[in-house]
């Protein structure tokens, strides 16, 4: 059975860093074997960055980042990097290629992109001399190319976002196209190279600061313009990026001592008059300082000082987010499904907050949205995933549940009344305050008539924790966790006002599912690109899907330009590396070639809604192609004929495949020492070792 993942513990690893400079060269075990790595980069890597390579045993470092072995140029070719290396002797090496860079300070390896194959490399047990002639090409095997980004070993990452028209500037310079450009600077004090006699302006000169590079931080700066339809974030030129009205600009900023870095906002213009190829002027400058990025995200209004006469010039807005990493990390660079998705997984069937939403209806006997028994009715009836929202309690334990408020009752009565009842954001309860009041659903509170008597109940009780979730519910089903968090709408307001710090919230979320997740199948999905954004960096396990509410008429628009259309949440998607959209399948209706922008771009779509509640349109949707339909009620409109996740199915298939191959093998094996082959199925003992054959 080919697993998504498994969490290993590779103590092993812990106690040897293979790229660290050793003054004594150790004795070669009997039986090790030298073998070389050659590489083809075909593009061009920035300043700071190096190709290292690792792999399934001590010598490559056992998968682990910060043990991965630097290669080094052919002394021929600046595009071929080599590494002669001896490895153990009677196994299979697999391996694979990485660019990271190494902070100069702490000498931390980071991992800026890296080869994410489902199967990685490898070196069979009896490789000949001849095959150090082998040159891979970094990222391409067979023709297969994925080289994706890595996740947040020690380093952090900071956004800045220019939207919704940000400056604020003077009328004789209000309509000119306004070019951005940040630079990390340094504000460590370097003693030995300290020289505090070059002037304030002689600083904000573009050619003094390309020149005086000591005071550029350690970092690597990227932007993205959402504008262009095949967006992806890139480094920036000598003048920045342009801003045009209403588009939608993001810096990012990747650095390892956020502490120690201050940002330096140039602006540059062209004048009225100028002459074709002359370069823009330096209009207006301000520096953002660490101590104003306390937050793990904020808005920022901040003056526009002239560059030539250092006067106030108008005002910018700029929205930030701080991305930290999860300490202590359990990556590594064994295995990676962030952009993983079979060919044969189409058409899934989703069971929306389990059996369905409860609150929207009064038919039959409905089962309590997001909860134990709703999520294994689903199961039961033949759903391949099941989605549910997750949320922080007061105390920093994840819980299933929709909604931002509840309602709690004062007094126990049988006829409630309009005093009985107290509405409060379920964030200001505890666990277990959650466990033991006895709470109501929003909509019951309003309407003041309760719909479930369920309390001797376990698994009926609401606020389950994802925990719970994780260990009771069938393994071989799928989840879809989407991550509850409050956006502002368009309007200016806060759906919530949560109080977490996202990076804590999105962390105490991740700890859990890397801890009790095991081999299941995990999808990752939230309204905020955002918490997408956190979900992805911070690790290289599950894949990260970007919900989007799309053009509607049923809901608020959000004030993130990025949700509100399937054109941009495809561009964010594709920028950011996530696996896909979640479309509303109302904004899908409405224009079915909308599936194609994110299909022609290699994402995965699933779509959610009422307008899902269809047997025809659920029929409908999977024809388009949708890759999975999120709807309630799967014992009533899943068309399934036998009631098994396709994964369960396909779990079986491997399993099936693997114990013919071992029979095949056994009976060549037999053949080969011209002994009798017994004509009754192959019986495989239970200590048969099936791993390799398995990989």
């Amino acid at each position: 059975m080919q697993r998504w993942w498994f969490l290993e513990d590779n103590n092993s690893s812990a106690n040897n860093a293979s790229s660290a400079v050793k003054k004594t060269k150790p004795l070669k075990p009997p039986g090790d074997r030298k073998q070389k790595f050659r590489v083809l980069v075909t593009d061009e890597l920035l300043k700071d960055e190096t190709i290292a390579v690792t792999g399934s045993c001590e010598a490559l470092g056992n998968w682990e980042a910060e043990h991965c072995v630097q290669m080094q140029q052919e002394e021929d070719s600046q595009n071929i990097w080599c590494l002669e290396i001896d490895l153990p002797d009677n196994i299979v090496v697999s391996y694979r290629y990485l660019i990271c860079s190494i902070d100069p300070n702490s000498e931390n390896v980071h991992v800026r992109r890296f080869e994410t194959h489902i199967t990685p490399r490898a070196i069979p047990v009896n490789s000949t001399p001849d095959m150090d002639s082998k040159i891979d090409t970094l990222g391409d095997i067979d023709g297969t190319i994925k080289l994706d980004k890595g996740w947040l070993t020690t380093e952090t990452i900071i956004q800045f976002k220019f939207f919704d028209n940000p400056f604020l500037v003077k009328e004789r310079i209000k309509n000119r196209l306004l070019h951005v450009k940040i630079t990390p600077m340094n504000l460590r004090i370097n003693a030995e190279s300290q020289n505090m006699t070059s002037s304030h302006e002689d600083s904000l000169s573009n050619d003094t600061r390309e020149n005086g590079t000591d005071h550029q931080a350690y970092a690597f700066t990227e932007v993205l313009s959402l504008r262009n339809s095949n967006a992806s974030f890139e480094q920036q030129s000598q003048f920045g990026c342009p801003y045009h009205p209403d588009d939608f600009i993001v810096f990012n900023v990747t650095l390892n001592e956020p502490e120690n870095v201050a940002y330096l906002v140039d602006l540059y213009t062209y004048s009225s008059r100028f002459k074709e190829n002359e370069p823009p002027y330096h209009l207006g400058y301000h520096y953002i300082l660490p101590n104003f990025l306390k937050k793990s995200e904020g808005i920022l209004e901040l003056p526009v000082t002239c560059a030539s006469k250092h006067r106030p010039l108008g005002m910018m807005r700029i929205d930030y987010l701080k991305v930290t990493p999860l300490l202590p990390s359990k990556c590594s660079l064994e295995r990676s499904y962030i952009r993983y998705w079979d060919k044969r997984w189409t058409g899934l069937d989703v069971g929306h907050r389990g059996s369905g939403t409860s609150f929207k209806t009064s038919e039959g006997n409905v089962i309590r949205e997001n909860t134990i028994a709703s999520l294994k009715k689903a199961v039961a009836h033949g759903a391949d995933m099941v989605e549910f929202d997750v949320q922080l309690s007061k105390d920093l334990v994840p819980v299933i549940y929709h909604d931002f408020d509840i309602y709690v009752s004062l007094k126990r009565k049988t006829n409630l009344e309009t005093n009985d009842m107290l509405e409060l954001p379920m964030h200001e309860l505890t666990l277990e305050q959650l466990k033991n009041l006895k709470v109501y659903h929003v909509v019951e509170g309003r309407n003041r008539e309760p719909k479930f008597f369920d309390e001797d109940l376990d698994e009926h009780q609401p606020f389950p924790q994802l925990s719970d979730a994780l260990d009771l519910i069938d393994p071989s089903c799928g989840f879809n966790i989407e991550i509850k968090w409050s956006q502002k709408l368009k309007d200016g307001k806060m759906e919530s006002e949560l109080h977490f710090d996202s990076n804590l919230y999105v962390d105490c979320i991740l700890k859990v599912v890397l801890e009790k997740a095991g081999s299941r199948r995990i999808v990752f999905s939230c309204f905020d690109a955002d918490i997408c954004t956190m979900l992805r960096f911070k690790q290289n396990l599950y894949p990260v899907m970007f919900l989007t509410l799309g053009v509607t008429s049923r809901y608020p628009s959000y004030h993130d330009p990025r949700c509100n259309s399937i054109e941009m949440a495809v561009r964010n998607a594709c920028a950011t590396e996530l696996l896909g959209i979640v479309a509303h399948t109302e904004d899908l209706l409405r224009d079915q070639t909308q599936v194609n922008l994110a299909t022609e771009k290699g994402l995965i779509i699933f779509c959610w809604g009422d307008d899902n509640n269809c047997k025809d349109t659920i029929k409908h949707l999977k024809s388009l192609g949708i890759h999975a339909i999120i709807y309630d009620k799967m014992d009533i409109y899943s068309d399934k004929a036998v009631k098994e996740s396709v994964f369960l199915v396909g779990a079986r298939d491997s399993q099936a495949a693997i114990l013919q191959q071992i029979g095949i093998e056994n009976r060549l094996e037999h053949n080969n020492h011209h002994e009798f082959i017994d004509p009754k199925p192959t019986s495989v003992s239970n200590d048969t070792d099936c791993s390799t054959t398995a990989n």
